[in-house]
């Protein structure tokens, strides 16, 4: 039998999008491949939202190609993400990860099962019949996880998941990405924290106005940053 097709890499090439005469992203060319955590960083309004929401499919180039393994924009089942302010379905924790597993591609022989041990990933296991809209911001965001890997990702896509969470809670949600990303899940990670993306990414991507000014390995942009714009940026000193 063949192995089913897989969603990487995503290879992005010469790709631009636009909305009602305004660059959103410019002429984007990139691979995301397997391996470490991929992190976007770059000034408010660089473009990583719309970047992210790109490579998941959810929005369409105006210009260019993108292209998902062997897959389409629109027939890839194994590609999750999870925003900065996640909304929680009207049911209990378990309930709302329940649901993912029953639309996900991958039926779980033992749901049951499957539910708890996600809920034991993400450090939630005691709350699972607790309505989830009742929960913290960072239990929610970590019950956002738990529901995207229901799904049995190969890439999972992160839209600022720390921005509104305290430190402690900040380091519960690094600790399950960095779990996940160990699991061999492809990371995709916006984020404004330095830090964060210090500890997390195996490489970055660095953007400014809609454009990609930097991608290369976490140790080599933070220690050597190439572009001005990048070294002004990792100085505090870059606002867009």
């Amino acid at each position: 039998m063949r192995a089913p097709p897989s969603e990487l890499p995503i290879t992005v090439e010469g790709v631009s999008v636009r909305s009602g005469g305004v660059i959103i992203l410019e002429r984007i060319s990139l691979v995301l491949a397997p391996g470490a955590p991929t992190v976007l960083i770059g000034p408010n309004g660089s473009g990583k939202t719309s970047l992210i929401r790109l490579a998941m499919g959810l929005i369409p180039p105006t210009t260019g190609r993108i292209a998902w393994g062997g897959y389409g924009a629109t027939e890839g089942r194994r590609r999750a993400i999870v925003f900065q302010r996640p909304v929680m379905l009207r049911r209990s924790v378990a309930g709302n990860i329940a649901f993912a597993l029953r639309s996900g591609a991958i039926a779980s022989p033992a749901p049951r099962d499957r539910i708890a041990a996600l809920l034991d990933l993400v450090g939630l296991a005691a709350l699972g019949p607790r309505p989830a809209r009742r929960l913290s911001g960072g239990e929610q965001q970590r019950v956002a996880l738990a529901r995207a890997l229901a799904r049995d990702p190969e890439i999972l896509f992160l839209d600022e998941p720390t921005a509104n969470l305290d430190p402690a809670a900040t380091k519960a949600v690094e600790d399950i990405v960095a779990k996940i990303a160990a699991a061999g899940v492809k990371i995709v990670l916006a984020t404004h924290d330095l830090g964060e993306a210090r500890r997390l990414a195996g490489d970055v991507i660095f953007m400014v106005a809609g454009r990609i000014l930097e991608h290369r390995p976490a140790k080599d942009f933070f220690a050597r940053p190439v572009t001005p714009e990048a070294q002004r940026f990792l100085n505090g000193d870059l606002v867009i």
